[in-house]
């Protein structure tokens, strides 16, 4: 699939994660030498922890014994595994506009906009990264991003919960906020799958290059 010049890739099963940091330096390299097309890039990854550049060792638990990886991202740690979607984004903001803070604020809002679709409001918290629902007490995280940019190509991404297993977090403090719980589409009582997901966020990717700005969304 094409969109705004975007190849868009889908990985059945699960991708080990070495493979997913080869490919997307690789075709980030590309990318900068306008080699390749700029790509998103759907996947899911085998149960495991990434520490971001800020990961802080006391937050690590593992009673499981998960491997961890240096993601090279911004952030701390994070879980990935099976029924979570995980989105890696490889755009060149040379050309979609050099602006990072808007880029987040945008990959925020395009998640928000896709977990709408579906049925769930979720919404941004002040001070605290990450897509969270509910309020009060019974409010929880639903999505955590991360990015790395370098020479103005982005890689990693965001992660939605699906139907993972939540008790594999209980492994870490995830992304540092340990006051908080991790909830999924499946805790929350919708009955969306990893399809339906993908399928509102190329619904609404518009809107979120559109966001971005830059001379490819130029009236």
């Amino acid at each position: 699939m094409d969109l705004d010049g975007i190849e868009w890739r889908v990985s059945e099963g699960l991708t080990p994660y070495e493979e997913a940091l080869a490919l997307m330096d690789e075709r980030a390299a590309a990318i900068r030498e306008k080699d390749a097309p700029e790509c998103i890039w759907l996947l899911e990854h085998p149960p495991l922890f990434t520490a971001g550049t800020s990961a802080d060792p006391a937050e690590l638990f593992n009673p499981q014994g998960f491997p961890v990886f240096e993601a090279g991202r911004g952030g701390r740690y994070t879980y990935h595994g099976p029924g979570q979607r995980i989105g890696y984004l490889m755009l060149d903001l040379d050309k979609r506009g050099r602006d990072v803070r808007r880029f987040v604020h945008a990959l925020e809002g395009w998640m928000i906009a896709a977990l709408g679709e579906l049925g769930l409001a979720a919404h941004r918290a002040p001070g605290r990264i990450g897509i969270w629902v509910g309020d009060g007490p019974a409010e929880a995280k639903i999505g955590a991003l991360g990015i790395r940019v370098r020479r103005w190509v982005t890689t990693h991404g965001f992660s939605v919960n699906v139907s993972p297993d939540l008790s594999h977090f209980a492994g870490i403090v995830p992304c540092g906020i340990a006051e908080f719980g991790v909830t999924s589409l499946q805790a929350q009582g919708i009955a969306a799958g990893t399809p339906e997901l993908d399928r509102a966020l190329i619904a609404h990717c518009p809107r979120f290059l559109l966001e971005i700005g830059g001379e490819n969304n130029a009236p």
